[in-house]
């Protein structure tokens, strides 16, 4: 007997594929199928193949993370990976910088021991927007935020007084022994912000010019955020998209995202334990 493609096989082979039914690794990898795509649409596309597994263990899914891999390889998805792109310069003068009391040390043992920010640019077609975060080092949480048009003091100072209110909400009444850590630019050089800084009781740190790792968490941080959205997403109309857009994604990350650097937790999670962990200390003198 022949094949469409003119190869010769014994009759008694083709009719037992013909009878053949699935087997009951095909019966559950259909059923499975729609499970991961949809869970890999609904977490933004972005996910790889350890944090799907993970997020689909949380949502009570008992499947191997092999099956995940193999399964989204004949799906066709795959997670987002990391990229460069060219960025405009800060050029502006650079005034008297404070001491960089982190070191490279990035590692905290809690909450607000230790907050790096930064900004970056998105382009949309109506121009730069700037976009800057305040992380908690220990959590990696985005506590606060900003967007807008222009690259100035304002900007990072609205994104600070975000993360104060942040914490003010949540039950925080004093910041004493928090350490702020920005690299050198010229809008976290400056003295209203550093003023605002002191004026809270928290200790100012600034990077190292010219040392690429001065601000090393709050840049792949960010990272995440151009790979997962920015450039995952785009292109943008304007600061208002970008806003919204950076608004969801900001909830997402904190309350859904696991990540590998706190044991495949969420930032929120991750603070929960930790003032569960706090509160009975404090309770018992």
């Amino acid at each position: 007997m022949l094949t469409q493609h003119g190869c010769k096989i014994a009759p008694s082979t083709y009719y037992d594929a013909r009878a053949r039914r699935p087997t009951r690794q095909e019966i559950a990898d259909e059923q499975w199928k729609p499970i991961v795509l949809d869970t890999w649409r609904k977490h933004r596309r972005v996910l790889g193949a350890c944090k799907l597994w993970l997020r689909l263990r949380r949502d009570g899914h008992d499947i191997a993370r092999c099956t995940v891999e193999r399964l989204m390889r004949e799906l066709g998805i795959a997670g987002v990976r990391r990229g460069k792109r060219k960025q405009p310069v800060d050029g502006a003068l650079r005034e008297t910088r404070l001491a960089d009391l982190v070191d490279r040390h990035f590692s905290r043992f809690r909450t607000n021991q230790l907050w790096v920010a930064d900004f970056t640019y998105v382009w949309t077609w109506s121009g730069w927007v700037y976009v800057a975060f305040v992380f908690d080092a220990h959590s990696r949480r985005i506590i606060g935020w900003r967007a807008a048009t222009s690259m100035t003091t304002p900007l990072v100072l609205d994104c600070l007084e975000m993360a104060l209110w942040t914490r003010r909400r949540e039950g925080v009444t004093g910041l004493s022994g928090l350490t702020h850590h920005t690299d050198a630019g010229s809008v976290y050089t400056s003295i209203a912000f550093t003023d605002r800084l002191v004026d809270e009781g928290i200790d100012p740190s600034v990077g190292s010019v010219g040392d690429a790792y001065d601000n090393a968490l709050a840049e792949s941080q960010i990272g995440l955020y151009k790979s997962e959205l920015i450039h995952h997403e785009g292109p943008w109309r304007d600061v208002d998209q970008v806003e919204a857009a950076t608004a969801s994604w900001v909830l997402w990350f904190n309350s859904d995202r696991p990540h590998g650097s706190i044991d495949d937790l969420t930032p929120l999670e991750v603070e929960q334990l930790d003032y569960a962990r706090i509160e009975p200390v404090e309770q018992a003198g």
